[in-house]
């Protein structure tokens, strides 16, 4: 009870944010459509303009022609009258007028489900598909580019790590290579790299059981949590010290664009993103809004989004700012609590998050837009792990089966 009225304030202020995003949304497609309907009307007025100086143009020319006749039909010469006469017959009347079309308002009613949903306060029934995808249409892609009404697993790749004795966990975290290897981390001090077809290529040991890890510069690198470090290893499988992240413990860990890495820092009460040099050096720390309320609560994966957009899983919640660290969005559904494994982008943008509890993987729009749920026709058991392998493809982690799954969606 004493939780009811904080918990609730902070959904309406959820709504409100959203409300207010909606609002500029509105004002700026508003303007969008004003410069659209003054972009138009230059260019009528120009082909206008054009017309009229043809029209002034053949009006001398009519005049001078009306005048020379006036001289000649004064000198009552025939020979000139059949030169005029022949002048005559080369002039074309303008036989095609330029018709200009004019846009026209459509009203369009707003449905309030799809607000709702929008919002994102829809509760969700266990097993049931929603889809707000018109006709199963991809944000970002061409319009030949569907969804799969019933998305299915093409390949499995049985990584054989044991089971946690507490929870029976097997597989943590993943990462795909250039050549389109798959570096796996589970229950165990062993680092596995598998091709989409299930063969073991390599295992390199490490220290202790490895939670989260990453592509950088075409080698692994992946967050030590018990010595507080981010590492490597190198051609023969020697483990190298990075660098150390000093009092808070390293968990989600992703590499940029520009060439530095993301990290996931938690101590027992705080956590903060955090961005690294390849030598260690932070370049920036992200841990409050702008109402200086922390941001995460346990930020457990990250990714970088196609626009510099920073996706952290905090365990029940997808929170999304921008590169400079502003908060952009907070993904949740509704009032059920589910445990985020982690969360993926393709090049289009759109923002995949493995729900462990639902046995499902959600599909948001660049902005945190709910799209869809995905579920193979083979079904999904605590998906962990989320890899993008190409457009409308994707592998997933099962973190009690130890198996990862290969599955086409568009």
């Amino acid at each position: 009870m004493s939780s009811l009225s904080s918990f609730y304030q902070g959904s309406k202020d959820e709504i409100t944010d959203r409300g207010k995003i909606w609002q500029n949304l509105i004002v700026h497609h508003v303007k969008k459509l004003h410069q659209e309907l003054e972009d138009s009307k230059t260019e009528n007025k120009g082909i206008l303009l054009k017309q009229k100086k043809d029209f002034e143009e053949m009006i001398l020319q009519i005049d001078e022609i009306n005048r020379k006749a006036m001289q000649i039909q004064k000198s009552k010469n025939a020979m000139e009258v059949q030169k005029v006469k022949h002048l005559l017959d080369q002039k074309r009347t303008m036989t095609e007028f330029m018709q200009l079309t004019f846009p026209t308002f459509h009203k369009c009613k707003i449905d309030d489900k799809y607000i709702q949903t929008y919002f994102g306060y829809i509760e969700r029934m266990p097993n049931i598909k929603m889809s707000l995808l018109e006709k199963n249409f991809i944000p970002g892609t061409d319009s030949s580019t569907r969804l799969l009404d019933v998305p299915s697993v093409s390949s499995v790749i049985a990584t054989g790590f044991p089971a946690r004795h507490e929870n029976h966990n097997r597989l943590y975290d993943m990462t795909v290579t250039d050549d389109k290897k798959v570096w796996v981390v589970g229950e165990t001090n062993e680092l596995k790299l598998f091709d989409l077809q299930g063969k073991l290529c390599r295992t390199v040991l490490i220290a202790d059981i490895g939670v989260h890890i990453c592509m950088y510069n075409k080698q692994v690198i992946f967050s030590d949590e018990d010595n507080k470090a981010i590492k490597t290893f190198n051609n023969y499988g020697k483990v190298v010290t990075l660098f150390r992240t000093k009092d808070w413990k390293p968990s989600g860990i992703t590499s940029t664009a520009s060439g530095d890495i993301l990290v996931c820092l938690c101590t027992k009460h705080q956590s903060k993103v955090v961005r690294y040099s390849n030598t260690g050096t932070v370049l920036q720390e992200i841990q409050y809004d702008s109402h200086l309320k922390p941001l995460y609560s346990n930020a457990w994966h990250i990714d970088e989004n196609v626009n510099g957009d920073i996706i952290v899983a905090d365990l029940y919640m997808v929170v999304a700012v921008n590169r400079l660290g502003i908060h952009k969005y907070t993904y949740r559904v509704g009032y059920y609590s589910f445990g985020i494994g982690s969360n993926a982008t393709d090049i289009n943008g759109n923002v995949f998050v493995a729900d462990r509890d639902g046995d499902m993987i959600h599909m948001l729009d660049i902005n945190g837009r709910f799209l869809r749920y995905i579920i193979p026709r083979e079904g999904l058991q605590n998906p962990c792990a989320i890899c993008m392998i190409g457009v409308g493809e994707m592998i997933v982690a099962e973190e009690e089966t130890g198996l990862v799954k290969r599955i086409k969606f568009m």
